[in-house]
């Protein structure tokens, strides 16, 4: 345990090496950029939730070319699109909190097999979590869907677009991923860090509790006990740190293209940091976050910062629990003399 621990705490300062984060880097801000421009042209800010999350298409396949890079960002834009729309209908029952808790634990699991059988990048649901989280939060009406589909599906294709008009001028091509399933106990896993990390922030009466849910994730997609005890610690330190930043860019109350404008630089800078040190990009991603929905719904900036860091540590806490404890749970459960 001792080794574990150093081990981890080495994790915490690394920097690894990432070539070629520009181009990705440069692909994902203009991806969200243009989309959320043209919800604000529109006069209809509170559609930038559903065009942020379509955006987020550009973020997959990044160690990926051609074909087969476009073939993850079709996949994973169409899920994403699917779990914003997901989100609508749940935000319009009357009491939806715990049934969003349900259905994202049930997401989480879906989630975690398409990624593994298309060998998505980045791995695990953590986006599909994120996306029909933050939309089934706040209050919708079933008459809010196509609407949602049309602008989740849009900005997925623009972003498909930014992500491959290079391969396409080139008329390069390379052979998709093809679909395959091996049985983990990974959806299992993801669905039950859901189920404790909402059902947490829920009981106790958080008013954000899809934050938890993000936060119990996001360790359990790195590979390795180490790295995923290492991601647990990068959430829970690079959020509390990146409240800082947040607090200093949220203060002005910046105008709603003014806050797209840095939205879009935070995004930049955080494909360029992401790869290299989980931790330092939280300094980025935490404002990012806020700033997102501040342009969609603004709320109250102490409460907002206040809830994010609490959820936030609630669960990555239970990440790091389940990390820990699965290894016992497995030899407990496998048959003896394997």
């Amino acid at each position: 345990m001792g080794e574990q621990a150093r081990a981890t705490l080495r994790g915490l300062l690394h920097l690894r090496p990432a070539r070629g984060t520009h181009r990705i880097a440069l692909r994902a801000g203009i991806s969200v950029l243009l989309p959320l421009l043209a919800v604000l042209a529109l006069g209809r800010p509170a559609w930038s939730v559903y065009a942020v999350f379509g955006a987020f298409t550009s973020l997959y396949g990044r160690n990926h070319v051609h074909l087969s890079r476009a073939a993850m960002q079709a996949s994973a834009g169409a899920v994403l699109t699917g779990s914003v729309v997901l989100g609508v209908l749940v935000g319009s029952l009357a009491s939806r909190a715990w049934v969003a808790v349900a259905v994202t634990a049930a997401l989480a699991a879906l989630g975690a097999v398409l990624a593994a059988a298309q060998d998505w990048h980045p791995p695990g649901p953590l986006f599909l979590v994120f996306a029909f989280g933050a939309v089934a939060s706040a209050p919708h009406r079933v008459a809010d869907v196509p609407v949602a589909a049309a602008v989740a599906g849009l900005s997925s294709l623009f972003a498909l677009l930014v992500g491959n008009v290079g391969s396409l001028l080139r008329r390069q091509r390379s052979r998709p991923p093809r679909l395959a399933h091996v049985w983990t106990w990974e959806p299992l896993r993801y669905a039950l860090a859901v189920v404790l990390a909402g059902g947490t922030a829920t009981a106790v009466g958080i008013g954000h509790p899809y934050w938890a849910m993000v936060a119990a994730v996001a360790p359990l997609s790195a590979q390795g006990v180490t790295a995923q005890l290492v991601r647990a610690a990068h959430r829970i330190l690079g959020t509390l740190l990146g409240l800082l930043t947040s607090a200093l860019l949220l203060a002005p109350h910046l105008s709603p293209y003014a806050t797209v404008l840095v939205v879009a630089g935070l995004q930049i800078v955080t494909e360029l940091l992401v790869g290299r040190n989980y931790g330092l990009a939280l300094l980025f991603i935490t404002p990012m976050a806020l700033l997102m929905g501040q342009l969609a719904a603004a709320r109250p900036i102490g409460q907002l910062l206040f809830d994010r860091g609490v959820e936030t540590v609630i669960g990555a806490l239970i990440g790091g629990v389940i990390v820990l404890c699965e290894p016992g749970v497995r030899a407990r459960i496998s048959p003896v003399g394997r």
